[in-house]
């Protein structure tokens, strides 16, 4: 006979455990299920292994959803300094790193290590690594049919079914496969009649034509903070980031940002500049006969990006702005305060940090994350369609999105 609980979880990373500890800290019999070995990869890798876990700046604009208006309910009523909090009681010592973004201390593994306390002081039980063969309704509940899974991640032999009274879906979306990422949660909403918003890589180093980079090759590995945007008035992205250079193309916090507002065929604006006007400071220099160009740009670049700027553009290091008329000085100052360069593609979900897209959220309860036309089916973090920003807002909704279905479950 079937295992019977009032919440199974599906899907043991950073939105999943969440869930399952709240819930089942109500009293909810829950269990956990998840097709990995180990537990919460995911946490383990982000930060740089430390895990920026929050921002103290979130809030509803820090998101892209077709939906907007969608995050704000849990995000309202599970704040960084809800999850801050949960920190402290497991003596979790962390820091402010930049613009908001808080990470562990010591390491990533902290975060697991709590998160699964949590989930035994919620008395939850584990099935993993353990694959979901089938969701089906069945009753007033759900029937899942289970599949355990040897260490190299084929199904074994032996299989279970169990039966939930709700069922949360928590696998995320399609970023970083290697670590197990697939269209589990995609493929259920699916078959139960949700509408997706289409999944596309977001927070990815975007790419470029090979021809068309080779004058910025020998600037790769320099880094800059730069201005970047792009997008009409209604999608537009703009941020103030650091830029890296690399020989596919750009990447950096920059780039990834402004890399889940990017559409194909349409240009990036970066402003390699941002605190001069470039043109009009080298026409004022006119006056001065000994400054070239290269000295007028190395006040403020790095010798690397002056030298390869110039030469990329067709300008002579030893020229000096005295000689030049001012069309060609203001030549110079627009390909750097406004460089427009269009990527061809990125590179895809093996690099993405998150898949932006996901379960259209209009088919979602905004308070409990439950599916209106399926009673009882929640779908939680990275599977919806809302996306956070670089910086840990995207964990962020991964708590706020989990302890809203494990109060509702």
């Amino acid at each position: 006979m079937a295992s019977e609980f009032d919440v199974a979880v599906i899907g043991a990373g950073a939105a999943g455990m969440m869930c399952a500890a709240v819930a089942g800290q109500r009293g909810r019999s829950v269990v956990l299920i998840d097709h990995a070995t180990r537990l919460a990869e995911k946490i383990r890798i982000s930060g740089g292994g430390r895990c920026n876990f929050t921002n103290l700046d979130t809030g509803p604009a820090n998101f892209l959803s077709e939906n907007p208006h969608f995050c704000k309910s849990a995000l309202s009523r599970y704040t960084p300094q809800d999850f801050l909090g949960l920190l402290k009681r497991h003596r979790i010592a962390y820091h402010e790193k930049h613009k908001g973004q808080l990470f562990c201390d010591r390491s990533a593994e902290d975060i697991i290590t709590m998160l699964k306390a949590e989930c035994d002081a919620g008395r939850v039980q584990w099935r993993m690594p353990c694959k979901v063969a089938a969701i089906r309704a069945s009753g007033s509940g759900f029937g899942i049919d289970l599949e355990s899974v040897t260490g190299d991640g084929a199904a074994a032999a032996s299989s279970d079914s169990i039966r939930a009274k709700s069922v949360v879906i928590a696998t995320g979306g399609l970023s970083i496969p290697k670590i197990g990422a697939t269209d589990f949660a995609f493929r259920i909403a699916k078959q139960f009649g949700l509408e997706l918003v289409e999944p596309r890589p977001a927070l990815v180093p975007l790419t470029f034509d090979d021809a068309a980079w080779q004058p910025f090759v020998p600037l790769a590995g320099i880094a800059l903070e730069v201005d970047v945007e792009t997008g009409s008035k209604k999608t537009r992205g703009a941020f103030k980031e650091d830029l890296l250079f690399t020989h596919r193309g750009l990447s950096g916090p920059a780039v990834l940002q402004i890399s889940s507002f990017w559409q194909p065929g349409i240009p990036l604006t970066l402003n390699l500049l941002p605190q001069h006007d470039l043109a009009e400071e080298l026409i004022a220099s006119k006056g001065s006969i000994k400054k070239n160009l290269g000295n007028h740009l190395a006040q403020w670049l790095p010798a690397r990006v002056a030298e390869g700027w110039l030469a990329a553009n067709g300008f002579k290091a030893d020229a000096r702005p005295a000689d030049m008329p001012d069309r060609e000085l203001r030549r110079l100052g627009l390909s750097l305060n406004q460089w427009q360069v269009t990527p061809n593609g990125s590179e895809g979900y093996r690099k993405a940090e998150v898949t932006r897209g996901g379960v259209d959220t209009r088919a979602l309860s905004q308070q409990t994350m439950m599916a209106n036309a399926v009673p009882g089916l929640h779908f939680i973090g990275e599977a919806v369609d809302v996306t956070g920003w670089l910086g840990g807002y995207n964990f962020q909704w991964a708590w706020a999105s989990g302890v809203a279905a494990g109060l509702a479950a």
